[in-house]
């Protein structure tokens, strides 16, 4: 057997190298896009060195966060629908846990990234090292324990052989169709930098196969029987639509020959074209009234590739009386809620299960009625998005001015959001008509995905013009991985709402009886001075981006033509009218409201919580 000696971080980068997928195109290309890497202690010396001898191969990212590099590794596989990735690596304390926030996000979105963190030496002979975490019951606790919870695999290479078995499993963890999801290899800094004599063919280059898995016989015989009895069907479409390859055609086809309508959670917009005859639109708290006026009279649902996330339900009130279906690669998806259930790939699953239905279609005015309700609402959208509500400009005004700046009705955009006001916004008002051009992060929510997550989309689509569309809040959690847009070469627009606060749940604070407490700047303890005056446009500046302020969604408009010709990262800061939303549709949410309160706000929004608990579906 021929070798070839290698270090473990010398190994471990060649062998990532090697990993190779078929594109659409039928052409070939690296599974993983790069490295995101913060040098530090723990990981510059060993890992370092074997990555700058790998650049060309394998080209290395730096960004100016951990928790922002990882984020946007977490967007990059979102954007090429999981079938490419990235490996992000850190440092041994402070870095490496500034990756949990982000491997968090990745493992509820079923998102593949590889987490490298550097960790302590395994001799132990120079401890306590610098920013090591000393458990003083457990000596073989270090930072990147932190990473277990929210890793789907993980391991901690203590000797180079090690590595001929932890890595084709973290592959295999990577691209499996329902174990997806964050993978950590912890590497001790000795151990990288140890010498071992590789088998050759360990590197041989592999094409990686993504499968796809039946659905069972008896599985699919009993949802055709469910389904074949019923009158009033509704889909609910996720993100496993999108992730299967050939989903898309697949929910289309199967909709049209069954007459049946789909209501699109935020994970699963866009896998029908927001003019398709039967799309709804979004489904839930942040969804539309005819999705939800469907759900409400609708006698089965058939929930494809979604993990049925309360804001999908209404907290299990919103079809609560409908007989639940479930085509789920996952079983811990497919069994919510005990209904019956596929698990199977979303395109093997709805192929089967359109067989076995034969020529069985939904009550004609089931179809006639869906159809005048999605057709309507196209039409209420369009109106929303240019009806002016407010003094200041509207979230729903500055939505239908970016869409209308495209000279290709946004079809080659992707908008990127995560939390706050414009999720709920962006859900019933954004339109796309390709996959992808929909990309929320709403699995985790998480505040300061924005500005990353675009970077990373841009990284995987560069051809597409990638909109990230963020509020003042979430923008100032974390915004600086705009200068590594820049530094970069990849240009982003950053459309920045300025609502002064956390107006989102300021809202849901009113909501539940609560007083304006803590969220808008003006209801927040401040020193002499008062709350800042925040001038984003010089902030991006700083940052090296192009940047303007604007105050009238017709100087925004224009503004937007001026940051689609720009060459580089440009942002644009608009304020808008905090408190006004889009009320049409939306549905009930389950917050925990205090059973005794000293506000009669609160005691009434109790009452109301009690009522609404009496539909839920247990």
């Amino acid at each position: 057997m021929k070798t070839v000696r290698l270090t473990v971080a010398q190994a471990l980068v060649r062998y990532l190298a090697a990993q190779y997928v078929v594109a659409e195109d039928g052409t070939r290309e690296q599974l993983f896009g790069g490295v995101w890497a913060i040098f530090g202690h723990g990981n510059v010396a060993g890992l370092g060195e074997a990555l700058y001898a790998m650049r060309d191969a394998l080209p290395t990212f730096r960004a100016h966060n951990e928790q922002g590099m990882a984020l946007a590794a977490a967007a990059y596989a979102k954007a090429h629908f999981r079938r490419r990735m990235m490996a992000v690596t850190t440092s041994i304390g402070p870095g490496c846990n500034n990756l949990v926030t982000a491997a968090a996000t990745a493992h509820v979105n079923r998102l593949p990234m590889l987490l490298l963190p550097g960790d302590i030496f395994i001799t132990r002979a120079p401890d306590p090292v610098l920013q090591q975490v000393e458990d003083f019951h457990d000596g073989g606790v270090s930072a990147a324990d932190t990473l277990r919870p929210v890793s789907r695999y993980f391991d901690r290479i203590v000797v180079p052989e090690q590595l001929l078995t932890a890595l084709p499993r973290a592959i295999a963890y990577l691209t499996d169709p329902a174990l997806c999801g964050p993978v950590t290899l912890a590497l001790p800094q000795d151990v990288q930098a140890l010498a071992h004599d590789w088998p050759e063919s360990f590197f041989n280059e592999r094409t990686i196969r993504f499968r796809q898995p039946p659905a069972e016989a008896a599985e699919l015989a009993e949802l055709a029987a469910i389904l074949k009895n019923a009158k009033r069907p509704l889909i609910v479409t996720g993100g496993g639509v999108l992730y299967s390859q050939g989903g898309v055609a697949a929910l289309r086809q199967f909709a049209d020959k069954h007459g049946i309508p789909v209501g699109e959670t935020h994970g699963g917009k866009g896998a029908l074209a927001w003019d398709h005859p039967l799309l709804a639109g979004s489904i839930g708290v942040t969804g539309s009234p005819a999705a939800n006026a469907l759900a409400q009279d609708a006698d089965v649902v058939l929930a494809v590739g979604t993990r049925l996330q309360d804001f999908t339900t209404g907290s299990h009130a919103l079809y609560a009386q409908a007989k639940l279906l479930s085509i789920n690669v996952n079983t811990f998806d497919a069994i919510k809620w005990g209904g019956c259930s596929i698990q199977a790939d979303a395109t093997a699953g709805l192929t089967a299960l359109s067989a076995e239905l034969g020529d069985w279609h939904s009550e004609a005015n089931w179809d006639t009625q869906a159809r005048r309700l999605c057709d309507a609402w196209r039409r209420q959208v369009a109106e929303i998005v240019v009806s002016s509500r407010a003094a200041l400009p509207t979230y729903a005004e500055a939505i239908g001015a970016v869409q209308a700046s495209a000279t290709d009705s946004a079809a080659n955009d992707i908008v990127v959001c995560a939390a706050g006001t414009l999720p709920a916004e962006l859900h019933k008002l954004w339109r796309t008509s390709r996959p992808g051009g929909y990309h929320m992060e709403y699995g985790y929510s998480c505040m300061g995905y924005e500005v990353a997550g675009g970077l990373g989309a841009k990284m995987a689509q560069p051809e597409r013009e990638v909109i990230v569309m963020v509020g003042d809040g979430s923008y100032m959690m974390l915004n600086n991985e705009l200068a590594t847009s820049v530094m970069l070469g990849h240009k982003i627009i950053v459309v920045l709402l300025d609502n002064a606060g956390y107006a989102c749940i300021n809202r849901l604070q009113q909501a539940c009886g609560g007083a304006q407490f803590n969220n808008m700047y003006e209801h927040c303890l401040t020193g002499p001075d008062g709350a800042p005056t925040i001038d984003f446009e010089m902030n991006a500046r700083s940052l090296g981006a192009a940047a303007e302020t604007v105050h009238t969604v017709a100087e925004f408009a224009e503004a937007m033509q001026r940051a689609r010709a720009s060459k580089k990262s440009y942002l644009i800061s608009l304020q808008v009218d905090g408190p006004q939303c889009t009320p049409e549709g939306g549905s009930w949410w389950q917050v925990g409201i205090p059973e005794v309160s000293e506000r009669s706000e609160v005691n009434a929004a109790r009452e109301r919580f009690e009522e609404a608990l009496r539909k839920q579906r247990v």
